[in-house]
């Protein structure tokens, strides 16, 4: 059967990238497993239909015949465990790549989404201007911890793998607020993930859903 991902039905991002189909859709590019998209309108996240999906009303979901899964980190790491390409195959290399997969969405994502919700949801509260500068900060402060960590290494831990994937989708969210330009290390790293194939064929095929007439 036929992979099916779920995707908004026109992303508040405008099919830049960020919504996080995009991962899941890379994923299955740098593996060659064929899938279909299935749209979901605003008003559709919170039907029951939906719901059955996904508890949190969110996208993605992955269903794969009689399997359905939510959440970017799962759904990439099943993908990596049944294909080839995402995962070394040596064990404790394996282990360190799901280790960064955690770590791009438990350490550094969670002070970056702390940014975009400010600025989305609170940026008319007296509050946001004052810790803007703080939440930068944090920012700031794993960005060097990671760019430390990665040196003049092309990738995290030796080949790329999911644990890359997770990282850059992670970071490209930073794209326009100039932190990632403070760190030239990084914004070549991510210049690297946008640059292979699967990834450019994944940012494409969310463009066109994206810009398609809307669905009535």
């Amino acid at each position: 059967m036929t992979i099916t991902i779920t995707a908004f039905d026109h992303s508040p991002d405008g099919g830049r990238g960020l919504a996080r189909d995009t991962r899941v859709r890379w994923a299955l590019e740098e593996v060659g497993a064929p899938y279909e998209v299935r749209p979901v309108a605003w008003a559709e996240m919170k039907a029951p239909a939906h719901l059955a999906r996904h508890p949190f009303g969110q996208i993605p979901t992955f269903e794969d015949g009689d399997l359905t899964l939510f959440e970017t980190g799962a759904i990439v790491l099943h993908i990596a465990d049944r294909h080839a390409g995402l995962l070394p195959d040596e064990a404790d290399a394996r282990a360190r790549a799901i280790a960064w997969m955690f770590a791009a969405l438990n350490t550094v994502e969670p002070p970056i989404l702390e940014i975009q919700t400010a600025l989305f949801q609170e940026g008319d509260r007296p509050w946001t201007r004052e810790r803007m500068p703080l939440m930068h900060e944090r920012v700031r402060g794993r960005l060097r911890q990671l760019a430390a960590r990665l040196g003049d290494a092309d990738w995290l831990d030796g080949a790329f793998s999911a644990g890359d994937l997770m990282m850059a989708s992670v970071l490209l969210r930073l794209r326009g607020s100039g932190l990632l330009d403070e760190f030239p290390a990084l914004a070549a790293y991510v210049a690297r993930g946008e640059a292979r194939p699967a990834y450019r064929r994944a940012f494409e095929a969310q463009r066109a859903f994206n810009t398609r007439p809307p669905s009535r």
